[in-house]
């Protein structure tokens, strides 16, 4: 974590720890995440999750992360949250029951506090949350789409994105218009993470 800035507790390590450990254990019968990647799970999912918290709102309240998978970003936001800001709810919203069982046993085993939502996210009410996320999940235009329902006033949506991030902005300010930040990924030279907020309809 100290790569990214970010000084955490032993205790939120041995969280972390815990959840790895769960996944490597869950893995083989429900794909939480490609298996190739299992061997750097730490850059390539635990760091690349956690650098994401550092753009959200000060006293944000809700934090909703959208097709939670396997937890990346959002049970990494919620066991940084534990430690770093204890009123950070963190709502994870994923259709696929069994990734559900998975991300409750992660919440259960850690002693973390998250909510899990199992539905699709154009299912379900306005959540009004402060931040919304969502790593690999979909393109950008249909991201704006469900941040624009789910974000409160004055909210900010987080999506990681690969090298072609600069062709979804474009294509999503079509239909949308945005204001949109890029910071360059700790974990991927090619990737970005874009932090948009002021989002509404052309």
């Amino acid at each position: 974590m100290r790569q990214i800035g970010l000084d955490v507790s032993r205790e939120t390590m041995e969280r972390l720890e815990r959840y790895a450990a769960l996944l490597t254990k869950w893995n083989p019968s429900i794909n939480l995440v490609s298996r190739s990647t299992l061997e750097n799970m730490w850059d390539r999912h635990f760091i690349d999750s956690a650098q994401m918290y550092q753009y959200a709102p000060q006293g944000a309240k809700l934090w909703a992360d959208f097709g939670s998978g396997g937890g990346f970003p959002g049970l990494v936001i919620a066991i940084l949250a534990a430690e770093k800001s204890p009123d950070l709810q963190v709502t994870l919203v994923e259709s696929d029951t069994r990734k559900v069982a998975f991300l409750r046993t992660v919440i259960r085993e850690t002693g973390i506090s998250a909510l899990t939502i199992n539905d699709r996210v154009e299912n379900i009410p306005s959540l009004k949350a402060d931040v919304v996320s969502a790593r690999a999940l979909a393109d950008l235009p249909m991201l704006l789409d469900f941040a624009d329902f789910h974000l409160g006033q004055g909210g900010v949506a987080l999506f990681p994105k690969g090298v072609n991030w600069e062709k979804e902005v474009l294509e999503a300010r079509q239909t949308w218009r945005f204001a949109c930040q890029r910071f360059k990924s700790e974990t991927d030279a090619g990737a970005v993470i874009l932090r948009i907020e002021d989002i509404e309809h052309v």
